[in-house]
């Protein structure tokens, strides 16, 4: 089977910040690839701060690059206001905080209606309201109209949330952290909904999360970010059985059913307006510190040798010296 080609695309995107009182500029995306084909959905895991969420909003045209490009349906990513409202109809947002999301002084209805509305729609708004609502999980849709956000569970209103990004009928849902604020019980229904979007309507999703058990759950393939960077990718079996990064074993060693001891990293990520030379992880990296990188002979290397941009496809991949010389050996 020939693999899709991409739905949406990142080449080479860098996006950076005025630095503080003049300095340097804040590297917030430096350098990435990353490919979300139809039907796929790939999570976009690390720490907070690592640059995912500045990245996924570049990638939904936000938030406008320094370099590189946005690619949609094989077309550059326009940033004309017409050009992103087109861009929008087909590529929506699912924020974390659903409570946030919602307008406290719309009805659902109108919630739900208010893409729609935006985007000049001429069928039958009842209708399509109805359908949205309906896909979401949230039946009867009827009985949800009059009613306001205060009024419904949390897991009801992220649900009337991804009912206003389902309205418009789009290809793409970039789902930033979307069960983060629910209790554990609404969870698995949210990300099964998701799933089902995906099974029924073809839709393709980059969820952003520091969960890894999410990504476990969710997705297809699976892109580990660090310090603005992806640093391991590939399918999100391959990946989370065997991790190849120290960076992602050390955050899949506190899952609660890992083996053996979980990792505690030193410090706090380095700050991305002064991005250290050689591996950008090597400050805290347990590979390095215990000896082990010495040993496989790339410690100087791992200290001031810089890893190229792993390729943005669905192919496993890692940007770490230990690593691909354990490989080679």
């Amino acid at each position: 089977m020939t693999t899709p080609p991409p739905l949406l695309s990142a080449q080479g995107l860098h996006v950076t910040f005025p630095g503080r009182h003049g300095g340097a500029p804040v590297r917030a995306v430096d350098g990435v690839e990353l490919d979300v084909r139809p039907g796929e959905i790939v999570a976009l895991v690390g720490e907070s701060g690592c640059g995912k969420t500045t990245l996924a909003r570049a990638l939904l045209g936000l938030v406008p690059p320094a370099a590189g490009a946005v690619r949609f349906a094989g077309k550059p990513l326009e940033y004309s206001s017409r050009a992103l409202k087109a861009y929008r109809r087909r590529a929506q947002l699912v924020l974390q905080d659903p409570s946030g999301s919602l307008n406290p002084r719309h009805t659902v209805y109108d919630a739900v209606a208010e893409g729609l509305r935006i985007h000049g729609y001429a069928g039958d708004e009842r209708a399509a309201v109805t359908d949205a609502l309906a896909r979401a999980g949230l039946r009867p849709p009827e009985r949800f109209f009059l009613r306001y956000p205060h009024e419904l569970s949390g897991g009801q209103r992220q649900r009337v949330v991804i009912a206003g990004a389902l309205v418009l009928e789009p290809e793409l849902l970039v789902a930033d952290e979307p069960v983060a604020s629910l209790d554990a019980s609404v969870r698995g229904e949210i990300l099964a909904l998701l799933l089902r979007l995906r099974d029924e309507l073809g839709l393709a999703a980059l969820v952003v999360t520091h969960d890894l058990g999410l990504a476990w759950n969710i997705a297809d393939r699976v892109a580990v970010m660090y310090l603005g960077r992806i640093v391991e990718t590939g399918g999100v079996e391959q990946v989370l059985t065997a991790p190849r990064h120290p960076y992602t074993q050390a955050l899949l060693s506190v899952l609660p059913d890992a083996p053996g001891d979980p990792v505690v990293l030193a410090g706090e990520p380095p700050d991305p307006s002064r991005i250290p030379s050689g591996c950008r992880f090597r400050a805290r990296c347990q590979v390095l510190a215990g000896g082990e990188a010495e040993r496989a002979g790339v410690a100087e290397r791992c200290r001031t040798e810089d890893l190229e941009v792993l390729d943005g496809g669905g192919e496993a991949q890692v940007a770490c010296h230990w690593a691909r010389a354990r490989v080679a050996t």
